[in-house]
């Protein structure tokens, strides 16, 4: 089932961001800066902005520190222009890893990130290689507390999403990425708490992985994470419990 391992996933993730957090600021506020050149500075009417300051509040990023980015991306002001680049290809096992990028020289990038997928027992692949297996979609958590499964698919879908997946821990919601602000305005306007909310590449097919094999995944993912051009990264394998 697509999204099968989302739970114990993010638990994962989140760690990894927990032990990275001036990095992932620096990130966030690209992310920021970025989404607020390409749409304006009104997070109102940019949805792009409005997620991605969500992020960097997610990771405790201060108010003001926000404010500053968000100005200088609409600002226009002089500085690097960032491309945005998915690179593409395989952990160990044959397990699909998307590496979300924001670089300002992708040819200094592109061989970085050769480097990381060979020295943790991956390959790099060419473009489309995986993604084909992954949907770029919404993706909300909502935990089993802060709603019924009955009430959280009236509302949710409602408003746009079109998938809703009962986990152990939570619901995962799933949605076209137009529709991911309206969703989630929808879910608050409902007083429902969201764990998360953001434009994903969820797999389709999951890889169930031992504790040894998930260990070399996480090698990897940490290394690309590591990186300062990585925002995100994405990979279709299941964690153990």
């Amino acid at each position: 089932m697509a999204g099968h391992s989302a739970w114990k996933n993010i638990k994962h993730r989140k760690a990894s961001v927990d032990a990275k957090r001036g990095k992932i600021w620096s990130k966030a506020s690209r992310a920021i800066i970025v989404a607020a050149r390409n749409g304006g500075g009104d997070p109102k009417f940019n949805a792009s902005l409005r997620l991605a300051i969500d992020d960097a509040k997610h990771a405790n990023m201060p108010r003001d520190t926000i404010e500053k980015a968000v100005k200088k991306g609409a600002g226009g002001l002089d500085g690097e222009q960032f491309v945005s680049i998915c690179y593409e290809g395989y952990a160990d096992g044959g397990v699909a890893v998307i590496a979300e990028c924001l670089t300002s020289n992708v040819n200094r990038t592109a061989p970085e990130i050769r480097t990381i997928f060979d020295k943790n027992g991956g390959n790099l692949g060419v473009p489309g290689s995986v993604s084909f297996s992954f949907r770029q979609c919404g993706q909300i958590l909502v935990s089993k507390d802060a709603s019924t499964e009955g009430a959280l698919m009236e509302i949710a879908l409602g408003a746009g999403a079109d998938d809703l997946i009962s986990h152990e821990d939570g619901f995962q919601l799933l949605c076209p990425a137009s529709a991911l602000a309206g969703v989630k305005d929808a879910l608050a306007s409902s007083n429902i708490e969201v764990e998360l909310a953001e434009i994903a590449w969820v797999p389709q097919n999951t890889i169930e992985m031992n504790s040894d094999r998930a260990a070399l995944v996480q090698k990897l993912v940490d290394a690309l994470e590591d990186n300062d051009d990585i925002q995100k990264v994405w990979h279709n394998g299941e964690f153990p419990s």
